[in-house]
């Protein structure tokens, strides 16, 4: 009998094929797959403190304790926050007369005087009146049973979010139950040549990204706390919530003090006026948080666990927001400290190869 071979064509669209409908069926069962994403995250990060807790008492129970501490600290911090938030809340829409009676009494006066732009007169009621200008012009149902069916399917992508968000836990529990087992089965994947290698090389990246980690929430949390502080001192009724959600939002670089320093000079104007004074403090109040930001705790909580210059933070954060939007600000610094990792490695490779000691030519250069 006479070997018959694959013609290559064929053999190379049945690969193209292949990987067109894998893709397929990725995006298709993306709502599928998030919640597995989530979950090996949540588990990635709980993990070391699942380890250290399961040397005293059994793994199970260790993640029992963990998921308990967790809740537990959410709703004492939520008990503590919602009254506060709440009340700054209302604070912030009784602004809202002060702020139409400014614009009124300032902008329009301003504009008036030195320019032929003539802005036009807001009032309170106008608001309402144009929000329901805005929902009958934008939101038109021909009938009731329209209005049912949007409310009806509204409700039920509510309830598939809802149940995939309770279903996080539950996998998150089965990732970190069988975590070990689950990184021994990878290890024994991994062809033995390359299998020191890669642990290494995993290792590294673990340690980059655990450190990042760490450092970035303490860094959250103090200028988080510094701005609050600066604001209440000020005398800024808002200063609690925007602080706080300038600390939050660091996680992104320069989203922070962007977001922060907006929100506290808007509640400024609402609440004092076109008053210099206090625009100063709030600006000097920033540019105090930048600084330590910038100069303590960047350096003392993260240092150079990165590795990346200030340059590549600011091109990894803008190609990512180009390239996911939002999540891919958020994502840009994990991934590119990982990236960074395989770049050493890459190169410490390059340089060991005959191309690079000049022994040798690609097969592009030869004649």
């Amino acid at each position: 009998m006479t070997n018959q071979s694959i013609d290559p064509f064929f053999r190379r669209l049945f690969i193209v094929v292949a990987i067109v409908v894998a893709m397929v069926l990725l995006y298709l069962m993306m709502p599928v797959i998030v919640p597995f994403v989530f979950a090996f995250v949540l588990a990635y990060l709980f993990n070391p403190l699942v380890k250290r807790l399961s040397k005293y008492i059994k793994r199970w129970i260790a993640i029992i304790v963990v998921y308990s501490t967790i809740t537990l600290s959410m709703v004492m911090l939520l008990w503590w926050l919602i009254p506060t938030l709440w009340h700054q809340l209302q604070a912030a829409w009784d602004y809202l007369p002060q702020l139409l009676t400014w614009y009124n009494e300032v902008v329009r006066e301003w504009f008036a005087s030195n320019s032929r732009i003539r802005l036009p007169e807001l009032e309170s009621k106008g608001f309402s009146e144009t929000l329901v200008e805005y929902m009958q012009s934008n939101y038109k149902f021909e009938d009731a049973s329209t209005m049912m069916s949007q409310i009806l399917a509204s409700s039920m992508n509510f309830i598939n979010n809802a149940g995939l968000i309770v279903l996080v836990p539950i996998l998150t529990f089965y990732f970190l139950f069988n975590w070990d087992q689950r990184l021994h089965t990878w290890k024994m994947a991994i062809p033995a040549p390359y299998c020191k290698k890669v642990i290494q090389i995993a290792q590294e990246c673990d340690r980059a990204l655990m450190a990042f980690i760490k450092g970035q929430l303490l860094v959250m949390v103090l200028l988080g706390a510094i701005y609050a502080v600066q604001l209440q001192l000020i005398g800024l009724e808002l200063g609690l919530i925007i602080g706080m959600v300038a600390g939050i939002a660091s996680f992104v670089p320069y989203l922070g003090f962007g977001i922060g320093f907006v929100a506290a000079i808007i509640a400024c104007l609402f609440q004092f006026g076109l008053d210099w004074t206090y625009l100063s403090l709030i600006v000097g109040a920033f540019l105090i948080g930048q600084a330590a930001e910038g100069y303590i705790l960047q350096p003392l909580l993260l240092g150079d666990k990165i590795g990346l210059s200030p340059l590549w933070v600011i091109f990894s954060v803008l190609a990512g927001a180009s390239l996911l939007g939002f999540v891919g600000m958020l994502i840009a610094l994990p991934v590119s400290a990982v990236l960074n990792v395989l770049f050493r490695h890459f190169y410490v490779h390059y340089q060991t190869t005959d191309f690079y000691k000049g022994r040798k030519q690609l097969a592009l250069f030869e004649k």
